[in-house]
């Protein structure tokens, strides 16, 4: 492993020990420290992600887009499984999707399949091969392959352009 992914990977769990704690004292640093050093050294294995691509100020953009993206979809969402759940005829019609996914990398496939079943009326229920099944509360089409490019298209390209 390179040692700027150790170095990188090191600075990220500090910064989060950081973040998380908001406490700057020298016991708090040297704990933070401690932590994110032995956790760098038992975890750094387990990712094979390029820690340098986070580096890429295009990265960055795409994350804060990517983010933005998100919370809107979470919050159309929202109001979309409220109104059906408060409907007096509770209008669903659900049905598990088969989603041709894009994406090889398995960090950019688990984000998408998390991001999914964060958002309200989706659950991601596996990943086999390169089919992503998705259960949704209200299919609305009986196109499914222009209903799962809705429910994870936009997320797909978006991840792709950040972690691959």
């Amino acid at each position: 492993m390179k040692t700027i992914n150790i170095l990188l990977y090191f600075l990220i769990c500090f910064g989060t020990w950081l973040l998380l704690t908001t406490n700057f004292g020298w016991q708090n640093l040297a704990a933070g420290a401690a932590v994110s050093l032995l956790t760098t050294i038992i975890f750094s294995g387990f990712f094979n992600f390029d820690a340098a691509k986070l580096l890429s100020p295009v990265r960055w953009f795409w994350l804060i887009i990517y983010i933005l993206y998100f919370v809107w979809e979470c919050v159309k969402a929202n109001f979309d499984v409220a109104y059906r759940v408060l409907h007096p005829a509770m209008p669903v019609k659900p049905g598990i999707l088969r989603v041709r996914l894009k994406a090889k990398g398995a960090l950019t496939r688990t984000i998408l399949a998390n991001s999914i079943t964060m958002t309200p009326g989706t659950i991601s229920v596996d990943i086999i091969d390169d089919i992503l099944y998705v259960h949704c509360i209200y299919i609305s089409t009986t196109d499914h392959d222009r209903y799962a490019h809705r429910v994870s298209g936009k997320f797909e390209r978006i991840l792709t352009k950040i972690f691959e």
